[in-house]
């Protein structure tokens, strides 16, 4: 079972591994540039994530998305709801649980529709035996947390 403790653990262990290699690592703190930059669309439209470019951005929720296009942001606009990610982009793990943590843009599913991202893959993994259940249970504890 991963926990709390363990998930910031291994967010340490990866600082000191790959700060120097220069990789991006998840925030602790939420960023106001939602998905480190990832184009929220294109978790939906294509085989890969996109980052998006500062030229076509829109804010929900107080978080600044970027787009790869235009027709990226405009879709988003009229309908954010469809894109944005659940429970503003934390790690949907981590909400399970009742804390917010930050997430790795490339550990994501969508499921049902919706965008759900997770703090590494290997919490994914962990995330991914009862999706089901750890949705209920992170939906529950979501309006709490906020």
């Amino acid at each position: 079972m991963i926990n709390r403790r363990k998930i910031l653990g291994h967010a340490l262990v990866a600082a000191g591994t790959t700060a120097a290699a220069g990789v991006a690592l998840p925030a602790f703190a939420k960023d106001p540039l939602a998905l480190t930059g990832y184009d929220p669309v294109s978790y939906f439209t294509g085989n890969t994530p996109l980052k998006g470019k500062p030229a076509f951005t829109a804010t929900h929720n107080g978080l600044t998305y970027r787009f790869a296009s235009e027709d990226n942001r405009d879709a988003f606009t009229s309908s954010p709801a469809r894109y944005a990610p659940q429970y503003d982009g934390y790690c949907a793990y981590g909400v399970s649980r009742g804390y917010k943590v930050g997430v790795d843009p490339l550990a994501y599913k969508v499921v049902s529709g919706k965008l759900y991202l997770n703090f590494s893959r290997s919490v994914q993994r962990t995330w991914s035996r009862d999706i089901p259940g750890y949705v209920s249970k992170a939906d529950k504890a979501w309006p709490g947390l906020n």
